[in-house]
Order: structure tokens, then C-alpha cells, then sequence
């Protein structure tokens, strides 16, 4: 008996694009499908979750396990303590972690998995408030919780309609939407998620603030408004800045002469040993002040397109000086 042809690459190649834009779809129009759904449903969990006097407690099995994994870690990054019980453990002893003063979540796309359905009772007991994630409001994990949210989708991504695909997603998506509506009613900001955050470049990103990564003192080039440009050229070399803050007699800054001016100043003939930097300097520079976070010091280089940049004081007054290079060595990049 003679086996079936296999594909062509060309054949196989169309036909993996075809099925891969048609899942990214299905995946898609579940997303947008919860929109309607952001009702009182969903006001009502988010007030439980917010008036939580204990932990938020997320629990799944399977695919819906992973997905309340990673719940549960966005929001206890986000400033309301979580954490993952597996539902199996759970009534093996696990339970002891739950408490009356506690919120379960519980992720099930049937709505009927037989190891939530056996905590569900001891929950109720307990005092616990219960919310649950299904697609099937008529389910019995739906019926007994304190508020059901609707997952259900119209077909999984997988060709066979039987591998969690667009459901799971679908979870996802109303999960970090759960979070972050709660992130934002706590009130909780840039500061108290660099708390949580404070290892890898995140950390760095959130925590480093422009006094930690500038240049100061002797390493800050600075030169007077009256200084000629050769001044200003030599101050820029022995720096290694590619530039000079020129400052008025208050020390505020009121220009500054880099590489691309002096080009400029020797294109045009000028005498750099008798002209003053303050004809040639590019007045009015972008700066920005030194109580601001590294990570914004970056945004206004990337937007205004320059290499360096003035730091100065509420008065207008140096105070110091950043390159991209200074940021990168600070892991801010």
C-alpha cells in the first residue's frame, strides 16, 4: 500500500501561514468579544478583590492552571498580594493556605472541573468569597460563586475545536484587565512597582534617577558665555563630553557648543582663537531637571535626537551631564 505524498515545502509553508493567521483571528475576535461583558459582573470582582482584607488566591487545572499562574503573578506584582494553589493540592491540605479573610479566583473553561467543584464547598464554609472565570455561565462553579465572569468563546483556534486555544486566551486577557483595573484603583504607581521590581533592568529603569548616572565637578564640561570658541573646543576634548554647557555669570545655562557646532563654526571660516562661543553655541539646549528618573532622561535624548544633555536646577543652573553612554553603562538602556 503506497503511503499518502507527503507536501511540498511551498505547500506546507502557504498552508502553516494560512492556519497561523486564521488562530491569530479566532484569538483575536475572542479578546474583542469581552469587551460587552465589561459590566457589573466585572465591577462587582473588582470590588471584592479591592476590599480584600486577606490574599488573592488563583486556581486552575491544566491549561486554566497556567493561566492562573500567571494571574496571580501579575497581580502581586501589582501591588495586591496573590498567589497560585493548585485546586488537586488544595484538597490534599493545601486549603490551610485559604482563609475566611481571602478571595479565591477559580479558572475553568467547562465550569465543571471535578477538583474546583471539591474545594468549592469547604470555600463557602470558610467564609472565603469566591469569583469565577468560566465559559459556561450555566456551569455549577458559575452558579455557586459570588460573581461570574463570562469567558466562553465561540470556537477554540485549533483546528479541531478541542485544544485550549482561544479560551485560555481569552482568560488571559480578562485576568490582566482584572489586574490592572485594580492596579489603578489602589492608586498604585511607578514607585511602588519599582518596589516590586527591583532586580534586572526593570529595576534599573524604575529606580536610577539622574543624580546616580551624571557627571559632576572636575568631569563636567562648562564654560563662561565670554569664553572663545578655542576655550570651549579645549574644554570639550579634555571633558570627552563631544560638547560644553556654556553658563552666564549665574552659573545658569544659557547654550550649548558641541562637535556638530564646532563642524559647523570651521565650515563657515570662522576664527576659533578670537571668536566667542556665545556667536556660534546653540542657545536655549534641551535640558531637564536632576530630581527626575534616568529612564525620562533617555525619552527626551531618543526624542530630541541628541547624543548628550544638560542637567540643571530649579533656577536654571547646572548641575550636571548625561550621555547615552553614561545611561547604558547605568543599565538603564
Amino acid at each position: 500500500m503506497n503511503s499518502p505524498a507527503k507536501p511540498t515545502p511551498a505547500a506546507l509553508t502557504n498552508k502553516a501561514l494560512d492556519l497561523a493567521r486564521e488562530v491569530l483571528t479566532i484569538e483575536a475576535a475572542a479578546v474583542h468579544a469581552l469587551i460587552a461583558r465589561v459590566d457589573a459582573s466585572f465591577l462587582a470582582a473588582l470590588d471584592l478583590m479591592l476590599h480584600c482584607q486577606g490574599r488573592i488566591v488563583v486556581s486552575g487545572m491544566g491549561k486554566s492552571g497556567h493561566i492562573a499562574r500567571k494571574i496571580a503573578s501579575t497581580l502581586a506584582s501589582t501591588g495586591s498580594p496573590a498567589f497560585f494553589v493548585h485546586p488537586a493540592e488544595a484538597s490534599h491540605g493545601d486549603l490551610g493556605m485559604i482563609t475566611q479573610h481571602d478571595v479565591v479566583i477559580a479558572l475553568s473553561n467547562s465550569g465543571e472541573s471535578p477538583e474546583l467543584l471539591t474545594i468549592v464547598p469547604i470555600l463557602k464554609r470558610s467564609g472565603a468569597k469566591l469569583i469565577s472565570l468560566t465559559g459556561n455561565p450555566n456551569s455549577s462553579l458559575a452558579r455557586e460563586a459570588d460573581v461570574h465572569l463570562d469567558t466562553s468563546v465561540e470556537k477554540e483556534a485549533c483546528p479541531h475545536n478541542l485544544a485550549p486555544t482561544a479560551s485560555t486566551t481569552a482568560a488571559l486577557a480578562l485576568g490582566d484587565a482584572l489586574a490592572v483595573s485594580l492596579l489603578d484603583a489602589r492608586g498604585f504607581g511607578p514607585d511602588d512597582f519599582a518596589r516590586s521590581h527591583p532586580g534586572g533592568s526593570l529595576g534599573r529603569r524604575l529606580l536610577v534617577h539622574i543624580t546616580d548616572v551624571m557627571r559632576q565637578g572636575e568631569a563636567l564640561p562648562h564654560v563662561a558665555d565670554t569664553a572663545l570658541v578655542r576655550e570651549a573646543m579645549l574644554e570639550m576634548t579634555q571633558k570627552g563630553m563631544g560638547m560644553t554647557a556654556v553658563l552666564d555669570a549665574q552659573s545658569r545655562v544659557i547654550g550649548i557648543y558641541t562637535d556638530g557646532d564646532l563642524r559647523r563654526s570651521l565650515d563657515r571660516g570662522i576664527d576659533i582663537r578670537v571668536t566667542p562661543v556665545n556667536q556660534v553655541m546653540t542657545p536655549k539646549p534641551r535640558t531637564i531637571g536632576s530630581n527626575k528618573l534616568a529612564a525620562e532622561a533617555v525619552k527626551v535624548m531618543q526624542d530630541s535626537k541628541v547624543y548628550s544633555l544638560l542637567v540643571v536646577d530649579e533656577a536654571g543652573r547646572l548641575a550636571g551631564a548625561l550621555s547615552m553612554h553614561d545611561l547604558m553603562r547605568a543599565g538603564v538602556v
